[in-house]
Formats: C-alpha cells, structure tokens, sequence
C-alpha cells in the first residue's frame, strides 16, 4: 500500500494563506507591543524580543501550514513563484496568484486588528510612524532579495525541508542586519498600518515600502538566475512542500 498524493483544493489553500499571514503580523505587531511595555525606554532590547518572537513564530507557522498551501504569506513570494514557474508548469498558476494575494492582504491586516484587541487598543489605529528615508529602502530591498533567494535556493537544492528554521533565522537576523527591520512583505507592511504601535508604518509610507519590496524581488529572481538556473521546476517546493495526503491506495 502506497500514500496516494493529491493537489489540497484552491480553497483550502487560500484559507491557510490568509490565516496564516494573520497570524504571522499578529505575532509581529503583538510581541512589539509587549516588548514596549515590558523593556520601556530600552529600544534595543524590544528589538531583541520582537525578532526573536518574530523568527520563532514565523518558523512554526511555516510547519503548521506549509503542508497545504507551501507557507508563502507574502504576495513577492507568491509572485516570485508564479514567475519562475511558469514555463515549467509548476507552482502557482496566474489564476492561483489573484487570489492568493488578496486573501494575504487581508489576513495581514485582521492580524494586525486582532493584535490591536488582544493587548485593549483600539482595533483600528492608523500608524503615525513615517518610514520613508532613501536607507531604508535600500534595506528593503536588501530583506526581500535575500529572502526570495533563501526559499528558491532550498526548493531547488531539494533542502526545502529545512524552510521552518532557516526562514525563520533570515528574518529574524534581517531584523538586525538591515535598516529598515526587514519588513521584506507587503501584506504584513498594509497589516503594520493598521497598528498606532511601535510595530507600525504611517499609510503614506507603505507605497514606498512595497515597491522597493517588489525590486528587491526582482534583484532575487535576477541573482537565482545566475546561480540556481533551475529553480523555476521547484516552484512547487515553495516555501516548502504542499501536497495532500489523501489517503492510502494500492
């Protein structure tokens, strides 16, 4: 008897996608704002402890979801995959990517909500934090390509197995490395609007944010090009294996 493998339905993917981008600017926009509450006056050390809530919540979702929808909670990572793959007939197709992105977008900002609820804010409070500076930028565009290069690399080196953790160290690192705190995300940046927190980015900053994003992605597409020629035939490992396992035939 042999586990017969099967395509998870559209719907069930874009139901983890959502819930679990939410989840992920949850776990952002929450642990920022216990962090300030629990280090006041000690920015380096909320940094701390919002990146390493971030890596570690960030590697958990990626095995809790991974399995039906590959975990890309972000629209450049689903783009990137719909890209690359395209010519080969693996990862997501156009019509998959329209409403992957959506349901991302929208799961970022609930998330941001349920944060916001959790700790008696008020569930909607528009950022006042302006992130607009030339250097910041060039961090996100540092945090996106280095993040689409991570999660191609291990899907075309056949390591995708190791996304949960390796994913989780990048940003969690990023958060450290780049100038910008690796936001390398437009649906968590949309959500992070939505929070008046030390998490936050003001609505007028987001444009900037998410097109330097999109470079940034291109510069990662541009760099698997040179050096992992193939990676477009491991779309479907993106960011980790999705497949379901319906049940058991001989």
């Amino acid at each position: 008897m042999e586990a017969r493998v099967t395509v998870v339905p559209l719907w069930r993917r874009v139901v983890a996608e959502g819930v679990g981008t939410g989840l992920l600017v949850t776990v952002v926009v929450g642990s920022r704002i216990a962090a300030a509450s629990l280090s006041p006056g000690d920015v380096g050390l909320q940094l701390l402890e919002n990146s390493f809530a971030t890596a570690l919540g960030l590697a958990v979702l990626i095995l809790i979801f991974g399995p039906v929808s590959g975990a890309h909670f972000n629209p450049v990572v689903s783009a990137a995959d719909w890209w690359l793959g395209r010519r080969t007939g693996a990862g997501l197709t156009l019509a998959e990517l329209a409403v992957y992105v959506p349901a991302q977008v929208v799961g970022g900002i609930g998330g941001a909500v349920l944060a916001n609820l959790m700790y008696g804010e008020a569930a909607v409070s528009w950022s006042t934090t302006e992130r607009s500076s030339g250097h910041l930028y060039i961090g996100e565009i540092v945090a996106t390509a280095g993040l689409i290069l991570l999660i191609f690399a291990l899907a075309a080196s056949g390591r995708s197995q190791f996304a949960p953790a390796a994913v989780g160290a990048y940003i969690g690192a990023a958060y450290w490395f780049t100038s910008s705190t690796s936001f390398a995300n437009p649906a968590v940046t949309v959500g992070r609007a939505f929070s008046d927190t030390f998490a936050g980015i003001a609505p007028s900053s987001v444009p900037g944010f998410i097109a330097f994003q999109v470079v940034g992605a291109v510069v990662g597409v541009g760099l698997l090009a040179l050096v992992y020629p193939g990676a477009g035939r491991a779309a479907d490992d993106v960011v980790t294996r999705h497949s379901d396992i319906a049940g058991a035939t001989s």
